[in-house]
């Protein structure tokens, strides 16, 4: 059953025949008959797709035999007895199912389905076949006889057809001589695996059909009746202009061949591989590189009257950076800060970014493509200039002016609160000053350096650094339920950047409970 060259669908034939020989030699496996049954269903899935396909190529073909009679009037005949002997066959295999699966109350539940015997009597009877087994002989044999008379003697689907619903005897191994095939292929086997051989055969149907319907549109079909399928191709000298230049290119009237496929494709010096080139269309799949105008250059390789033709390829593209955001900007927000780092973004589409160039008072080149670090050292307004070379070597350049601001007044806090805060004021003799930049856009660290402290009735008390020293915790001492004690003056420095004079944050004032 494995010698010689079989197609992958008859190996897989004869590997379920091999399982079901298997199974009659053991007790039969719950499991493999529900795996029977889960085929039955894919097939059964797969029938239903086939035949709408079919219908359509059907129905195209008719559309096509109204337009031009006498081209396509004989093909569609051909097409239409073919149909109806499938629809027929098939018919007669459903009626068979059915009857088969008559008494099964749940047509789902597979494992009920390991019983041979209403098969085996239907088609069998004292070693000898009944009128119902001949007559599914004959169907086979009729439907596979009458649709090769309807073809080409030299069509190569008649070898695959006759193979496809063979009936001849079956040889068997250690056998003096070979079974015959409906013993060989129903007799004994369980119920469900004789449904889905029933459905396989429906698959054959199909499959025949999709075949006799492909040889006789032949594959040229659209192109050769209807001028809607030609298409207007432009092709422009480059696939990226820039503002001001003149478009130039090409329009083509062309048609796509799916029966046409070059015996070598080449692109730059090298031969793309078989999987690439298709009929009608060669796939190209290659890096792009890097930014900037690249070349396409190669060819395609026909063989025409034994000989080799050549048809060359020239193109370019150009690469463009990738974008990752939305470019969205506030125009009167374009502003630096004094004393921080401020990050920035500088590019030009379509020039890569060792030819960008910006220069400005406190702009530095950071990590990354197209990133800077804007320091402003003073002023109110900054202006960045920016320059890059094109592929073409023509150079462009612009500028942007930025806003310097200093950094906003920070808030000031006690135990990170800020405003109005309500403590004891032995957690105030403990807590720390601090001040804060609320909603501003860099994450800045602020060091307290001091700051003044009021309690009703007392003098204002200095403190140097952020926690209440002696005098402050005297002060505090003698407030009272309900004062509030104001907290003023507080100053702080920028971590990383002492020289940077920060203003004063606002008070904070608390309320002894």
């Amino acid at each position: 059953m494995a010698s010689g060259n079989l197609s992958p669908r008859q190996k897989m034939i004869n590997l379920m025949y091999l399982v079901f020989i298997a199974m009659l030699a053991m007790n039969m496996s719950k499991e493999v008959l529900s795996a029977f049954g889960f085929m039955n269903e894919k097939l059964a899935d797969n029938n239903i797709t086939a035949t709408i396909k079919n219908s359509e190529i059907l129905a195209n073909l008719s559309t096509k035999a109204s337009e031009q009679p006498e081209k396509y009037s004989s093909l569609f005949g051909v097409a239409q007895k073919v149909d109806q002997l499938s629809k027929d066959f098939d018919s007669y295999l459903e009626s068979k199912k059915v009857l088969f699966l008559e008494e099964q109350e749940d047509k789902k539940n597979y494992e009920a389905m390991d019983q041979s015997v209403i098969v085996d009597e239907h088609f069998f009877k004292n070693n000898q076949l009944t009128t119902e087994g001949q007559e599914f002989l004959d169907y086979i044999n009729g439907y596979r006889d009458s649709i090769i008379q309807l073809l080409n003697p030299n069509s190569p689907l008649v070898a695959s057809i006759k193979k496809r619903f063979d009936t001849s005897d079956q040889p068997i191994a250690d056998a003096l001589k070979p079974q015959p095939w409906l013993n060989n292929r129903y007799e004994g086997f369980p119920l469900i695996s004789t449904v889905t051989n029933l459905t396989s055969m429906q698959t054959d149907i199909k499959t025949t059909q999709s075949d006799v319907f492909g040889s006789l549109l032949g594959g040229q079909l659209e192109s050769d009746v209807s001028l809607t399928n030609y298409e207007a191709i432009v092709v422009a000298d480059k696939t990226a202009f820039f503002q001001g230049e003149k478009f130039t290119g090409k329009i083509y009237l062309g048609k796509k061949d799916p029966t046409l496929k070059a015996d070598v494709v080449e692109i730059g010096g090298r031969a793309l591989p078989e999987s690439s080139i298709q009929a009608g269309q060669v796939l190209l799949d290659f890096p792009a590189g890097n930014v900037g105008e690249h070349d396409i250059k190669g060819k395609f390789v026909f063989t025409e009257n034994g000989k080799p033709v050549e048809i060359p390829i020239t193109s370019s593209y150009a690469v463009i950076p990738k974008p990752n955001s939305a470019v969205i900007s506030a125009d009167k927000m374009n502003v630096v800060y004094m004393g921080v780092a401020n990050p920035m973004t500088i590019s030009i589409p379509g020039i890569p970014d060792n030819l960008v160039t910006a220069s400005a008072n406190g702009l530095r080149r950071s990590t990354g493509s197209g990133k800077y670090i804007m320091t402003p050292s003073g002023g109110r307004e900054v202006s960045i200039k920016v320059s890059g070379k094109l592929p073409n070597g023509q150079m462009v350049s612009s500028s942007q002016n930025f806003r310097v601001k200093q950094i906003p007044s920070p808030q000031g806090t006690i135990r990170k609160q800020s405003g109005h805060v309500k403590m004891p004021k032995a957690s105030l003799e403990k807590s720390t000053v601090g001040t804060e930049l609320p909603d501003f856009d860099f994450d800045l660290n602020l060091s307290t350096t001091g700051f003044t402290l009021k309690v009703p009735g007392q003098g204002a008390v200095v403190v140097r650094g952020s926690r209440m020293d002696a005098a402050a915790k005297k002060a505090i001492a003698k407030a009272k339920r309900g004062d509030v004690v104001t907290i003023f003056d507080i100053k702080s420095s920028l971590v990383g950047n002492s020289g940077y004079k920060i203003k004063n944050a606002s008070p904070v004032s608390v309320e002894i409970q």
